[in-house]
């Protein structure tokens, strides 16, 4: 059950400081549509479930692992019976350029499982699978320190997601490229300035230009880096700037389009349904 959901916004109740929480889920209930700030962990430990995040559907098998990126509007459904870990866990005050990459890379959620033609990562599951079982024995037991050292553990398996996952970039770079680890630190450059500077009126030219590529060069190359395109991982940026300002009811749709770095509301419009599935103001409505 959705302690405290106000249209589509659920706002999680971690019932401790350190922004976590962990639910042992066995009921037969289904979740509609919402997001949260927090990611979000799903592993099923007694039969499968069923989840939606964006456009993209997931079936899990017991021991799979599915994990949803922040703001990602999704919805699942529950088996007859059966019992799964749901682990949330908010990174909002961590300021980190590649946390950012790796939540563009997998946005909107990233399976691993232990099945290699079906999963993605899956020579990193065992480790993941161990630290959510570490995680759940640490919650039931709750030892003195045992929320950082689960906050530690979240933080490992991202760690070897984004490992794992740059990688995979890095191996593709060594074969297209001859200086790949040139390439990575000029990018990783390259997102720190744009997550800084998201608001502001950035174009390709002048971010290649940063980079010292050419557009059309810098295009191939950046979608191989962050797993996007330029465009969507700058508005994927000001997407998630806009849904905080348009809780605030005395701002106009115009206002946070403007305020969130559009020069365009008709683009502002589109952007924001590609991304949600709604407009800004049927996003308003959801959340009233």
């Amino acid at each position: 059950m959705i302690e405290n959901l106000k249209g589509i916004h659920e706002t999680v109740n971690y019932k401790n400081n350190m922004n976590i929480r962990l639910y042992n889920n066995d009921e037969d209930e289904d979740y509609p549509p919402h997001w949260h700030i927090p990611f979000e962990v799903i592993m099923p430990i007694e039969n499968g479930y069923l989840a939606k995040c964006g456009d993209r559907r997931y079936e899990l098998n017991e021991k799979d692992i599915l994990i949803i990126c922040p703001g990602t509007i999704h919805e699942l459904w529950a088996p007859d019976s059966g019992q799964r870990m749901i682990f949330q866990a908010s990174l909002s005050e961590i300021n980190s350029s590649e946390l950012d990459v790796l939540t563009s890379i997998i946005s909107p959620a990233i399976l691993i499982t232990p099945h290699t033609q079906t999963g993605v990562s899956a020579d990193i599951h065992r480790e993941i699978y161990d630290r959510m079982l570490k995680i759940k024995e640490e919650m039931a037991l709750s030892l003195p320190y045992h929320l950082p050292l689960i906050y530690t553990y979240f933080l490992q398996i991202l760690t070897l997601v984004g490992r794992k996952q740059m990688e995979i970039i890095q191996n593709d770079f060594h074969t297209k490229h001859n200086k790949p680890q040139e390439y990575m630190e000029k990018f990783l450059r390259v997102t720190n300035y744009i997550n800084d500077h998201y608001l502001e009126d950035l174009t390709l030219d002048e971010i290649a230009s940063l980079a010292g590529f050419s557009k059309y060069h810098f295009t191939r190359l950046f979608r191989q880096y962050a797993g996007t395109s330029f465009y969507r991982y700058l508005n994927q940026k000001r997407i998630s700037h806009a849904k905080d300002l348009l809780l605030d009811p005395a701002l106009s749709v115009t206002d946070v389009a403007l305020e969130s770095g559009f020069t365009s509301i008709s683009a502002f419009l589109r952007m924001f349904r590609l991304s949600t599935g709604c407009t800004p103001t049927e996003f308003r409505k959801l959340y009233r």
